[in-house]
């Protein structure tokens, strides 16, 4: 860990800011942004001091290396009311079906030994298939299909991979959002979702 005792305060606030902003933005990614992610492990401990302010709290995983901020309301409710800086968001079934399955797919592809999962469209609409009704309209299956990876996209946990057609990557920061407990009780929640997924797969407004 660097030591930042004789570095100018100016500077020292400028790399931390450097820091803060993409997080409040998003997830930061090592890959995509290795010398933010350098300064935030050196500045670890203020940017977590920093953004308690904020009521946010740091989540880091190094081995994945990815980084993000929550509420610590997520957890606990805090007395004082403090405004949310970061909304939570009410999924569509559709969008936590395939979230369920794509972090499955991904415990299997760690299994073997894959550090990425890449899939296509097709196969992401196989994944879908077996939750609905015999019959679906195929078009409009793989229509509803991208629209979900859209949404699933836009919330950070799959890329789609320029230029390679229908391909994506899902982003291993699913990990940390649908964890190893959860995956446990996979298959009474997938019971769920056949459940509520009986008729035709249709988005509702999140």
């Amino acid at each position: 860990m660097m030591d930042y005792s004789g570095i100018d305060p100016v500077s020292l606030s400028q790399e931390l800011s450097s820091v803060v902003i993409p997080l409040l933005k998003g997830v930061l990614y090592q890959e995509e942004n290795p010398r933010s992610w350098a300064s935030l492990l050196n500045l670890q401990a203020r940017v977590q001091d920093y953004v308690a302010v904020l009521g946010l709290e740091l989540i880091l995983d190094e081995a994945e290396g990815y980084a993000f901020l929550r509420s610590r309301r997520d957890d606990e409710e805090s007395p004082d009311d403090i405004p949310r800086l970061v909304s939570r968001r009410q999924l569509s079934y559709p969008v936590s079906l395939l979230l369920a399955l794509l972090r499955k797919k991904l415990a299997e592809s760690d299994a073997g030994g894959d550090r990425r999962l890449i899939l296509s469209r097709d196969e992401v609409v196989e994944l879908i298939r077996i939750f609905l009704p015999a019959g679906t309209n195929e078009a409009k299956l793989v229509d509803r299909v991208d629209a979900t990876l859209n949404k699933i996209a836009e919330l950070g946990f799959v890329r789609r991979l320029r230029g390679q057609g229908q391909m994506i990557e899902v982003r291993r920061i699913i990990k940390a959002f649908v964890d190893a407990q959860w995956l446990a009780d996979f298959d009474e929640r997938l019971e769920e979702y056949r459940r509520q997924l009986a008729g035709p797969l249709v988005d509702d407004d999140e």
